[in-house]
């Protein structure tokens, strides 16, 4: 079974080009036909020599802005991390800025091939030159975006755009720990009779989104419980088990259910709060390696990971069971526990940043902040990774000064020293 694939947004730059070739043909004609006395006030010779310039100024522009463009995507990611050159690349905003060059260009050649002809003759049509004009200033707009966007590959922007990412999706995922969890139960049919395995047939893709809400539909209509067997953020190759369909009274559309899964060629940030902590311990890591040597990237990267588990710890993460409106269990799936979570935010981290003050520092901070505010549940981790953290100290400083100096809480690494809490 194939599940419904992402599609690339480069698409939106065809749709610009295409609506400039489009509107360059007929606008002019119909302009001609239906308004032949509207002319502009600005001279043939003038409308051919600002037509001109436009054109040939974008295609210079484009080539050169987006040389830059990517190049310094490029820089960065190799600085923070590769994972970020698709995030980046794939931002709407270079979709419609390449799209609003391309139009621009192409509609001006168009408009050009118009100027003194036909009823028009000896005079440039209006709407035709208010066109380029119009489409001069949009590009204009999208150039200054484009250096805004540019702009945020500094690596304070870059961590507080991942962090944001990584809070939006937080927020919409997981339902607060004050509220009730679900009154069903999670029941499993504890020896189903019969089970009908859905799996993947095509090359390695990430699992991007899972919409239940369709899963459940699913169910309800088969009489059956759909046991999803990947994870948002999992790659799945061929034959792997996409979803168990137990106990099933009426046969289920196997085609329907592929197209509750999305898959693409990397992973996303939506549904998927593990992504933002992967790619900040990435810059944290690379940050820490010999050849970059930054634990302050690595401590800015650990202010946006707290963050985001301060935010998981006040959640109600235990959200793998969906049931229908009367209460039935109809679909279950997999989600990471606060012990994943804890492990993908400190174990590489602690394992390369072992031999940094200010690391050590900063994690000391970070985990005495958590304990001091997280549920009571929670704090038997977290102490488990204070005693690690300790250890790995221990072991990693022979110099006794610079073992006490490793582990004191200090927020900013090499900033306040404060007395350990914990």
């Amino acid at each position: 079974m194939r599940a419904r694939v992402d599609v690339t947004p480069w698409t939106v730059t065809a749709v610009y080009a295409g609506a400039a070739i489009a509107a360059g043909v007929l606008l002019p004609r119909l302009e001609s036909r239906l308004l032949p006395r509207l002319m502009s006030p600005v001279s043939v010779s003038a409308a051919i020599a600002i037509y001109s310039s436009v054109a040939s100024g974008m295609i210079a522009l484009t080539g050169v802005v987006f040389s830059l463009t990517f190049v310094m995507v490029q820089f960065s990611a190799t600085a923070y991390s590769p994972r970020l050159v698709l995030w980046f690349s794939r931002d709407p905003l270079l979709a419609h800025a390449f799209g609003t060059f391309a139009a621009t260009f192409l509609y001006a050649i168009a408009a050009l091939a118009w100027v003194d002809r036909g009823p028009a003759v000896g005079h440039a049509p209006l709407i035709s030159a208010v066109m380029v004009i119009t489409l001069l200033l949009a590009s204009i707009a999208m150039f200054i975006g484009l250096v805004h966007r540019v702009a945020g590959l500094q690596i304070s922007r870059t961590l507080a755009f991942t962090g944001d990412l990584g809070r939006r999706v937080i927020d919409t995922t997981y339902p607060d720990a004050s509220l009730p969890p679900s009154a069903a139960a999670l029941e499993m049919p504890s020896r189903p009779s019969a089970v009908n395995v859905v799996t993947h047939q095509g090359p390695p893709l990430s699992v991007q989104r899972v919409f239940t809400d369709r899963l459940i539909e699913l169910a309800v209509r088969a009489d059956a419980v759909i046991e999803v067997g990947v994870a948002v953020g999992d790659t799945v190759g061929e034959s792997t088990p996409l979803a168990r369909v137990i106990n099933p009274r009426s046969p289920i559309d196997e085609r329907r259910l592929g197209d509750a899964f999305v898959l693409g060629v990397e992973r996303t940030f939506e549904q998927d709060p593990k992504y933002a902590i992967r790619l900040l311990a990435d810059i944290a890591i690379r940050a820490l390696s010999p050849a970059i040597n930054d634990p302050t990237t690595a401590v800015q990267a650990l202010d946006q990971i707290g963050d985001l588990l301060l935010r998981l710890g006040r959640r109600r993460l235990e959200i793998g069971a969906f049931h229908d409106a009367t209460g039935r269990l109809r679909v279950v799936m997999p989600f990471p526990t606060w012990e994943d979570y804890l492990r993908l935010a400190f174990g590489e981290i602690i394992a390369y940043g072992a031999t940094s003050v200010q690391v050590m520092r900063r994690m000391r901070a970070l985990i005495a902040d958590l304990l001091a505010t997280v549920p009571l549940e929670r704090r038997t981790a977290l102490e488990a990774w204070h005693t690690h953290l300790k250890r790995s100290v221990v072991v990693s400083f022979a110099d006794a000064d610079d073992r006490t100096a490793a582990l004191i809480e200090d927020r900013q690494g090499l900033g306040v020293s404060r007395r350990s809490r914990i």
